[in-house]
């Protein structure tokens, strides 16, 4: 199991955020942590510790007035650390180049291809067709309805109508090279992980990269456990280094 740093990024300010807790038009959130520290800053930061395939999330989206800040402090990241970090936000085949040029290894989707409540097959294949599968990367965040995870889109807030489940990775898994899916309703919670879902990904055919709820060693430890080691990590809001009690330095020995 690796740990897979993440760089989120809201009005222009590295930031965690309760998840799902987005407003408006993506500037209002509810805040664990905001750092005095630009992106670049962390970029830097986990680079020097040779920690490749995380991401950069701009939480604003394009038609946000906050876009433009947000968009310029993923770029420096991207130009500090060059194939280091996937990149996610708004993405489309129309401005995915910029971004890979600018540095990214990867390009996150979820919105494009999960649109209007539905998938768009059509779109998906517009996305292979712009930057290739190895250079793409699935969002599949979820929330659980009845006792089922759906995907969710639109920073979050709106329901598809597709079920995250063994169909769904094994269908997906030949359009893209990862999947990441955070645990919307534990996101930025601290209330550990969703291992049901986590058990659902441990069979996944390509890489995935679980987020939400991670608050513990112990967690650390169960999501290790039942995601068979085939499943990485993010950790944010519980890190030391965004305000939490998880000391970094720690969290990388744990995740080997």
């Amino acid at each position: 199991m690796k740990f897979r740093p993440c760089i989120d990024i809201h009005n222009g300010k590295v930031k965690q955020i309760v998840g799902g807790s987005l407003t408006g038009n993506g500037e209002r959130a509810t805040e664990n942590f905001v750092s005095e520290y630009d992106a670049a800053y962390f970029a830097r930061f986990y680079a020097a510790d040779e920690l490749r395939g995380g991401h950069i999330i701009m939480l604003n989206p394009v038609s946000s007035p906050q876009y433009r800040a947000t968009k310029e402090q993923a770029l420096q990241a991207l130009y500090e650390a060059p194939g280091y970090f996937q990149l996610g936000g708004g993405v489309t085949p129309y401005n995915a180049e910029e971004f890979l040029d600018a540095g990214a290894s990867q390009v996150i989707v979820t919105s494009y291809v999960f649109q209007d409540g539905a998938f768009n097959r059509r779109h998906l294949e517009k996305m292979v067709s712009a930057v290739g599968r190895d250079r793409l990367v699935l969002d599949l965040s979820c929330r659980k309805l009845g006792d089922d995870y759906y995907i969710v889109t639109d920073r979050w807030q709106k329901f598809t109508n597709v079920c995250l489940n063994r169909e769904t990775l094994d269908g997906l898994s030949g359009s893209c090279s990862e999947f990441l899916v955070h645990a919307v309703d534990a996101e930025g919670r601290r209330s550990g992980p969703e291992l049901s879902l986590v058990d659902l990904l441990a069979e996944a055919r390509i890489p995935v990269t679980y987020a939400g709820g991670v608050s513990s060693f112990s967690d650390l430890k169960d999501l290790k456990e039942r995601g068979r080691g085939r499943v990485d990590v993010t950790i944010g809001s519980a890190l030391d280094i965004f305000g939490g009690d998880m000391p970094y330095r720690r969290v990388l020995e744990e995740c080997v």
